[in-house]
């Protein structure tokens, strides 16, 4: 086996070339001077000089070739030009354009561009609640432990985290399944929670927001190849976390639509009807469920979560609930069961027997806390050597951010009755549960208010999803430019715009 050096040095009197082989079998290098001398090439261009040195390497039995991208859009993973993730994908892409062209001083009939395509509050106005971030700034610079303008429930928790940290520092890695004294407290949440259910610290994994911890379930939960590959059940509208997800993995969507005529309700019938049309090309294993509804903000009751539970414990498919809004709650006799609770109340049959992992996240709620990135899974009756690899593939990343463990801890252990925080913290979180009902309530009436759009009540979560009809002439359009109406944008206040068909 042989490897090419090269040295070149063009100096402004002449070229030098020298070319060693190095043959691996005898451990020597065999060198090719092109020149015992310097050449003059003063003469020459660079096309003559490349043609020269290739020439006398071919001479000396080096083959030359011209060297092209390893990696291409022809060359790379085929799974991941599949991924599409219209949260942040070309409408977006479009908006920023578009806010480009309002600071140039293109007239258009609007004067500002309000980014509507994802749940990021403070990002919008939302103001952050004071306790958390003061846990937050204690546990980033310890030296503010000996500030009097803290108070003293925020210091205690403050301690408590950073004497679990590595040199008590936050800097430091945590165990990768997240720092035990937060588990600790997430596994306390969650009972409180379920009213009293209990809850294993063990069974509890933090993770990079409630998003990274379902791509690394639905990671051990895909295999097969054609007939057998893993089928995922995921609602329609979707957050498009799953899609992607499943396209990156090469599993199989399968999907079941919601009822928009009932509230955007899920229908067991429509579940069965998916199982059994799926069975014909994959093998459905996993059901995934997002309640309260992103982005459909309907809130399930406890009659369809037993229903959905009964049909996975009778299809033999893993539960995955995604409860990250569950404190979001607006609609008038709407209330948050989570799966777990339900599942133990129905009795050993099913609680003993169907799997399940539910998620939760520091981004939404009364939080909003996006950027730290916080958040964890719960799993249940899961195969103990499945969470031996399930430990495993968590290991690979490390940790999850600590400052994030950090948040989620305060969120499960906020200021109790009779602390000296408590009263501003129930005041805060309080006011913004409130907004964003009054905020969930006057998007429905304002929508419904505007010819061709029709939207349902907002009963949770962070989003409408209203219903639009768009004029055929807009579609025509679009249909011409070649490209979906949803990319149609105002660019002149005589231009029409639209949003595909009907969303």
């Amino acid at each position: 086996m042989s490897c090419l050096l090269l040295r070149v040095v063009d100096a402004a009197a002449g070229f030098n070339v020298t070319i060693g082989l190095l043959q691996r079998s005898t451990s020597r290098i065999r060198a090719y001077s092109l020149s015992s001398c310097r050449r003059h090439f003063s003469g020459f261009s660079a096309g003559h000089r490349s043609s020269f040195i290739q020439r006398r390497m071919s001479e000396n039995g080096v083959l030359f070739q011209s060297r092209g991208k390893i990696l291409t859009v022809d060359t790379m993973n085929p799974a991941v030009k599949k991924v599409e993730y219209a949260v942040r994908g070309p409408i977006v892409i479009r908006a920023v354009e578009i806010e480009k062209e309002l600071k140039q001083g293109v007239k258009k009939p609007f004067t500002e561009v309000i980014k509507a395509n994802i749940g990021d509050a403070h990002a919008l106005g939302q103001r952050p609640i004071t306790f958390l971030r003061q846990v937050i700034a204690l546990c980033t610079y310890p030296d503010l432990l000996n500030d009097n303008k803290f108070p003293e429930d925020a210091k205690e928790r403050a301690r408590r985290i950073l004497q679990a940290c590595g040199g008590g520092s936050i800097g430091a890695y945590s165990a990768s399944q997240g720092i035990e004294c937060v588990r600790q407290d997430v596994a306390q949440y969650i009972e409180r929670r379920d009213g009293g259910i209990p809850s294993d610290p063990n069974n509890i994994y933090l993770s990079t927001g409630a998003s990274d911890a379902i791509v690394t379930l639905l990671k051990l939960l895909v295999s097969g190849e054609g007939r057998s590959r893993t089928g995922v059940l995921i609602p329609i509208p979707q957050y498009p976390l799953y899609s992607a997800a499943l396209s990156e993995l090469g599993a199989v969507q399968v999907n079941y639509y919601l009822d928009e005529e009932n509230c955007w309700a899920l229908d067991v019938q429509e579940l069965r009807r998916a199982v059994t049309a799926a069975r014909q090309h994959c093998q459905p294993k996993v059901l995934c469920i997002i309640n309260p509804g992103n982005p459909t903000g309907q809130v399930q009751n406890r009659k369809c979560i037993e229903d959905v539970i009964r049909f996975a414990a009778e299809e033999k498919l893993f539960l995955m609930a995604d409860e990250v809004y569950q404190d979001n709650i607006y609609a008038q006799g709407c209330q948050f069961h989570s799966f777990k609770k339900v599942l133990y109340e129905m009795g050993p049959e099913y609680c003993n027997t169907v799997e399940l992992a539910s998620f939760h996240s520091t981004s939404k709620c009364y939080m909003g806390e996006c950027g730290f990135r916080g958040g964890y899974m719960e799993v249940i009756n899961l195969d103990p050597q499945v969470k031996l690899q399930l430990t495993k593939l968590v290991s690979v990343r490390l940790c999850p951010p600590v400052p994030g463990q950090v948040l989620l801890d305060v969120i499960a252990n906020p200021p109790r009755e009779g602390e000296p925080s408590y009263e501003q913290f129930i005041k805060e979180k309080t006011a913004v549960l409130n907004n964003l009902a009054e905020k969930a309530r006057l998007t429905e009436e304002i929508f419904n208010t505007v010819p061709g759009i029709k939207c349902n009540p907002v009963q949770g979560a962070m989003y409408s999803f209203p219903r639009i009809e768009i004029p055929d002439k807009a579609v025509k359009e679009a249909q011409v430019e070649q490209q979906p109406a949803l990319l149609r944008t105002p660019r002149h206040s005589g231009q029409q715009s639209g949003t595909g068909s009907t969303a």
